[in-house]
């Protein structure tokens, strides 16, 4: 259970309208809701680092859930396991994530599964950022870690807050 209660959308508009455009509640914004000038400026960040870019969805997708699993966030990685299967990845791919078997991914996909896990686990050495470049350009290598960086940012909310995954419909 939360720490803290989720806002109601009828307590803040700019929730009731994010909330209207999704097909269920969403408990992240609902906690984030909590600072509105935050939830504000958050949603189109957001947007902006996972959205389309030089980096192509599934990559991102994989890098979302591999930070998101190697922190343990149940919110986010029930989350990116649906986002990761609209962006073409399977179940066995997802379970190879989870028990860090990644043999089954393109050289490129290891590279960006590694690094992810490796600044998730220490912001301070990457060791397999020279792999990155290999398959990216720098461009997408940003990308790469912006997508990391909002993951661990998400993760530690949620978990800090111990938010859970809403229920399935």
């Amino acid at each position: 259970m939360a720490l803290i209660p989720l806002v109601e959308p009828s307590q803040n508009e700019m929730l009731a309208q994010l909330e209207s455009k999704g097909k269920r509640e969403n408990h992240f914004l609902r906690m984030m809701a909590h600072k509105p000038e935050v939830l504000k400026n958050f949603v189109p960040l957001y947007a902006a680092i996972v959205g389309p870019g030089a980096a192509d969805r599934r990559t991102k997708e994989l890098v979302y859930l591999t930070a998101s699993l190697t922190n343990e966030c149940p919110y986010c990685s029930a989350a990116h396991k649906a986002s990761a299967r609209k962006a073409g990845i399977t179940d066995e791919e997802i379970h190879a994530l989870e028990t860090e078997q990644y043999r089954g991914f393109s050289a490129a996909e290891r590279a960006a599964i590694q690094y992810a896990r490796e600044l998730t686990e220490s912001a301070s050495a990457v060791e397999s950022g020279e792999a990155l470049f290999r398959h990216f350009n720098d461009e997408q290598v940003v990308e790469i870690t912006l997508v990391t960086a909002m993951a661990n940012f998400t993760n530690r909310f949620n978990n800090g807050l111990r938010l859970e995954p809403e229920a399935e419909p």
